[in-house]
């Protein structure tokens, strides 16, 4: 079984390291524990948005699990810090 093209484990090596490249980009303070989460998630919320929209730009494979993965991440710390204020 695999994530959005990637097998269980390297989805969560590759999930951590969008969600601590999204922690660096956004400039926010998390564990490894939330980065792994926020990339993991990310990537999933914005591949399902990109689906909903009928869009395909980013396709399989690790690195567009990468890339959707900090957009993603990105996207959920924003809204977290929407949501907090």
């Amino acid at each position: 079984m695999d994530v959005n093209g990637v097998g269980w484990i390297a989805a969560i090596i590759i999930g951590g390291l969008a969600g601590w490249l999204a922690e660096m980009f956004m400039k926010s303070n998390m564990g490894i524990l939330m980065n792994i989460i926020l990339g993991i998630v990310g990537a999933i919320v914005l591949n399902a948005i990109l689906q909903a929209l009928n869009i395909g730009v980013f396709g399989a494979g690790w690195i567009a699990y990468l890339i959707t993965g900090f957009i993603g991440a990105c996207l959920l710390i924003w809204v977290g810090r929407m949501v907090r204020r």
